[in-house]
Parts: structure tokens; sequence; C-alpha cells
């Protein structure tokens, strides 16, 4: 493949639809730095992305530390001019009200907006002295409504769902793409299979129609069809969800 002389961050490459994203971008020919918490998980995807003529570079990162965030994008920009960085940090927990402690709810909050909010701080004062960029949120049906048990991960998300609204209303007139996606469905990941499992038995797995569940490749498309948008017709929220999805 023909490498280009631009970079793309992921922050939150996790094993689903991180890696997707991170395997999608390759693919094009640009160097992708990846970043999560424990960076010995990432090494199927760096050895992944390599095997297919990729170029890779994997670091740990926590996405709430705002030296290792800033040290992270600043080492992806100085590779090669930062173009795309897109947030896909998770902190889906499920927790009553009741049993929602100041520790968790402050930890979902610092996982799944305020480490938004400093990635996308650092992305944005890279692309702004390069003149353009890209810069994706992934959020949730979480960041649209509140569902029982999860006050803590819909307030994050939600919240990030205004971050984001607020930097493509500054970023957007100097060039810089800011959107956010809403992944409104459950992701084809051993995680969700095994909350079906859990809740419904052996006989639901069973029966999950081929395109139930949404496949990370697809989703990771529609960031890399997002990236390639004429600036006369930017998107700036994407919901993404199977046909047979209830909505």
């Amino acid at each position: 493949m023909e490498q280009r002389r631009a970079t793309v961050a992921v922050i939150g490459a996790g094993d689903y639809i991180g890696a997707a994203i991170a395997r999608r971008f390759a693919r094009e020919g640009y160097t992708v730095f990846v970043g999560r918490r424990n960076a010995e998980k990432l090494a199927p995807l760096v050895a992944a992305i390599e095997a297919e003529g990729g170029c890779v570079q994997g670091r740990g990162l926590d996405a709430r530390n705002e030296a290792e965030v800033a040290a992270f994008i600043a080492e992806a920009d100085a590779h090669a001019p930062l173009e795309v960085c897109i947030f896909n940090v998770g902190a889906n927990v499920y927790f009553p009200i009741l049993d929602t402690t100041e520790r968790v709810f402050r930890k979902v909050w610092e996982m799944a907006c305020y480490a938004g909010f400093l990635a996308g701080r650092e992305a944005a004062r890279a692309m702004l002295a390069h003149g353009r960029g890209s810069l994706f949120f992934t959020g949730a049906t979480a960041s649209l409504r509140g569902a029982a048990g999860f006050a803590a991960f819909a307030s994050a998300k939600a919240g990030l769902r205004a971050v984001a609204q607020s930097m493509a209303r500054e970023l957007g007139p100097q060039n810089i793409h800011v959107a956010h996606l809403v992944i409104d469905a459950g992701v084809d990941t051993a995680f969700v299979r095994d909350r079906i499992k859990a809740a419904q038995g052996d006989e639901a797995l069973e029966a999950l129609a081929p395109d139930q569940l949404m496949r990370p490749e697809s989703i990771a498309d529609a960031y890399w069809q997002l990236h390639g948008q004429s600036r006369d017709a930017w998107t700036f929220e994407l919901d993404l969800r199977p046909a047979s999805e209830r909505w």
C-alpha cells in the first residue's frame, strides 16, 4: 500500500471498534498511533496491522491523564502531521443508582467525558497548526437518553456529546471536521454475546440473525467515510444501527 505522510491517533484502541478503526485507516496508508490503558494488550492489533503491510505505533495511555494525552498526541504529530483523531474510550458499566458510589460516578465521567475533552483539545492544537483535520468521538445510545442503572455512563456520554457539539461549532470554521457517532445497538463482541447469554440463555445467542449485531468493521467504514466528506456537506452526528434494530 502507498503510505501517506499523515497520522491517525486512536485513543481507546480496544479489541473491537478501536481495533477495526485503526486497521481501516492503516489500510488507507496512514501511520496509526494506537493507545490504551494496558499497552501489552495492543500486541495483537499491532501484529495484525503490520502483517497487512500497515504502519502502526502502540502506546500505553491513561486517557484521563493530561500529560500522557498531550505527549501521545505530540508524538503522533511529530511523526507526521496529525490528520485524524478518534476518541473511542468506553466506560459502559451498570450500577443501580443506590449502588453508584462517588468513586464509580467520577471514574466513569473521567473516562467517557473528561478524557474526551483532553483528547479533543490536544488534537485541535495540532490540527489548527496544519489548517485541517478530522476529530471524531464515539458515542452510544446513552449519549441521547439515560437508562435505569446507567446514570454514570449516560451522564458522561451526554457530556461528551455536548463537548463535541461545542468543538464542532468552534473548530468547523477553522477547517476541522468534528463529528459524534451514536452507536445505537449491540456490537458483535465477546462482551455483548456474554451479556446476551447471561440474560437470555444459549437459545437467544443461537437465534441471533447474521446482521443483528453491528460488526466493528462496518462501524470502522463509517469513520472512514466521514473523514472523506466534502466541507460543504459535513456530518456532525451520525447514528448507526442494524436494519433489524427496534428504535
